[in-house]
């Protein structure tokens, strides 16, 4: 008999279909093995998948994520999506907890028409870039480079959104110029009055080419606009070809805020 999962696609970081970042949520109702989870992942073939399982009452859940790749540790566009899900389907509730596979304890709540999620603050390091990245990036001069050790992510800022926005790189010479990051991650002081710094993610070491909005690169950005800009709330746009945004709070060292929107495009069940 086929186990039959609870599937959805859903838009984060966005009040419009089509627009901001798809991720899969599948609701199990029974244990299945993490090569069946990333079987599906690539099957759905979405930036990420996440899966979800009620732990005890309405609202407390594991969470676990997968691109097409492998798993990723956290992901916030999926934790959006999912709590779309979760809320859409409980309408009585106001707040959901998840547990990652790291043990990480993610608070949600329900405000209106946007969720707010509650994630860790990570530090970044000083990090010198190799040249052969930057040149398969497009990227003739730099004002910073960093690393984030909990994402394995590389940081790089660059004097303009206007040059981050006409970015576009050569992806299979960038997988070439590094090989211990998942990811690295250009950014900008915003040229836009309406938002605060605008960044891409570019990420073909362990998942897609290009990530159309991306959650959890906030955890280590917030703070390292934050420092740059003295400010504790600003609003961040991610400048890709889907584009999206978020309200970014920091409310103490150790907690931060993302607030944004997500829009459910599909539903419907895989049979397995």
């Amino acid at each position: 008999m086929p186990n039959i999962i609870e599937t959805y696609i859903v838009d984060s970081f966005t009040d419009k279909p089509f627009k901001g970042n798809p991720a899969g949520v599948c609701v199990l109702n029974k244990v299945i093995s993490d090569q069946k989870m990333q079987l599906i992942a690539k099957e759905l073939g979405l930036s990420e998948t996440a899966f979800i399982t009620l732990i005890n009452t309405p609202n407390r859940y594991s969470i676990r994520y997968f691109s097409p790749k492998m798993e990723i540790p956290l992901c916030g566009h999926a934790t959006l999506a999912s709590s779309k899900v979760i809320f859409k389907n409980n309408p009585k509730l106001l707040d959901i907890h998840f547990k990652t596979i790291q043990n990480l304890e993610l608070k949600i709540k329900s405000i209106g028409n946007k969720i707010a999620m509650e994630f860790p603050i990570y530090d970044t390091i000083p990090q010198k870039v190799p040249d052969e990245l930057l040149k398969a990036l497009g990227i003739n001069n730099i004002i910073n480079s960093v690393f984030n050790k909990e994402t394995n992510i590389l940081i790089i800022e660059i004097e303009s959104s206007t040059i981050l926005q006409n970015l576009t790189p050569n992806f299979e010479r960038l997988k070439r110029s590094h090989r211990t990051i998942n990811g690295v991650l250009v950014t900008a002081v915003s040229e836009n009055k309406d938002f605060d710094f605008e960044s891409r993610y570019f990420w073909p070491w362990s998942g897609t080419n290009e990530d159309p909005v991306t959650g959890a690169t906030h955890t280590f950005l917030a703070k390292y606009w934050s420092t740059r800009l003295d400010k504790k709330k600003m609003t961040s746009f991610q400048c890709s070809e889907r584009s999206g945004l978020m309200e970014v709070e920091l409310i103490n060292d150790k907690t931060l805020i993302i607030t944004s929107e997500a829009q459910i495009v599909f539903t419907g069940e895989l049979n397995i």
